[in-house]
């Protein structure tokens, strides 16, 4: 099973931590747990993980919370970190880790949960990170090549004809013509929003596809859609600690809030991440951004440590 496949099912048993905890529970509900429990080994041995986590993140806490005055956004991989730490209970020895780690050897530029930093770059670029974003960087006589980890950057490149700049991200490339450009990486896309010039996208051996000043394009693995108009104030909101959304799913709202908060923020219905979110927040006060989702929508917000918030159908 590959670490992606594990981590699913570990928050899907979190997921059903959630659900089984919730006063609210009955019996329909216990019989479906049972079922998705004995349906594999796989399950069983995610849900003793998810206890583990869970209990450890009860025990860690409030001694970090003791530890650490003015308390800092936790990212991913540091979650992820104190994770491990509770999984090792069971059994001993056995270490619950997944490729953020591999990542910070990756990253020469990596910012954490909440953060926005703007780093220059050796031929006279910047680059911008949002939160938990990280980027390696490779530059030669010939080429100057990026790569985005994680997160969403936005360049200002410095023309240099004879060293074409290219930002590789997912299963694409974008590939700088004089420009200033956001790149985002989703889950499973990625959204490419230029501010001046122009940018070619291409993913495999396609041909590239040329994006104008003023307009956007997402790429997946396999295509690239059409071209569209950039609302730039509202792509580059992050940049003036705002996320502007206009009818965007609850699934990429809570990723975006997630990369400012830190910690995990989980939903425990798929179905949850296909609502529409149209709000404007401020990226220092995203509790306030998830309590204003729950009274919006048919949702019930679960804050079971300072790093770790669930959102169940209210229903």
């Amino acid at each position: 099973m590959s670490d992606r496949a594990r981590d699913l099912l570990i928050e899907e048993a979190l997921r059903w931590l959630v659900v089984l905890r919730d006063k609210s529970a009955d019996e329909r509900d216990r019989r479906a747990f049972d079922r998705w429990r004995t349906a594999d080994p796989a399950h069983e041995a995610a849900w003793q993980r998810a206890q583990a986590v869970w209990q450890r993140a009860d025990i860690l806490g409030p001694h970090l919370r003791s530890r650490r005055p003015v308390p800092r956004p936790w990212t991913r991989r540091r979650w992820l970190q104190a994770a491990a730490v509770g999984a090792v209970a069971i059994p001993a020895g056995v270490l619950f880790l997944r490729s953020d780690l591999l990542s910070d050897l990756l990253a020469d530029f990596r910012t954490t949960a909440g953060e926005r930093r703007t780093f220059a770059l050796a031929d006279g670029s910047t680059v911008e990170l949002a939160g938990a974003s990280a980027l390696a960087v490779s530059f030669s006589a010939n080429a100057r090549h990026l790569r985005l980890i994680e997160g969403e950057a936005f360049f200002d490149v410095f023309p240099d004809p004879g060293r074409p700049f290219v930002v590789e991200a997912g299963a694409g490339r974008t590939h700088a013509l004089g420009t200033a450009f956001d790149v985002k990486l989703g889950d499973g896309s990625v959204d490419v929003a230029v501010s001046a010039h122009k940018v070619a996208v291409s993913i495999a051996d396609g041909p590239p596809t040329i994006v104008e000043q003023g307009r956007t394009v997402r790429y997946t693995t396999d295509r690239i859609e059409l071209a569209r108009p950039a609302d730039l104030r509202a792509v580059e909101a992050w940049r003036r600690d705002r996320l502007v959304f206009q009818e965007a799913p609850l699934g990429e709202v809570i990723a975006d809030l997630q990369r400012c908060r830190g910690g995990r923020i989980l939903l425990t219905d798929a179905r949850l991440r296909d609502l529409r979110v149209t709000a404007v927040f401020d990226t220092r006060q995203v509790d306030a951004a998830l309590a204003t989702i729950a009274s919006t929508l048919p949702i019930r917000l679960h804050r079971f440590t300072d790093w770790l918030v669930v959102l169940s159908p209210s229903g």
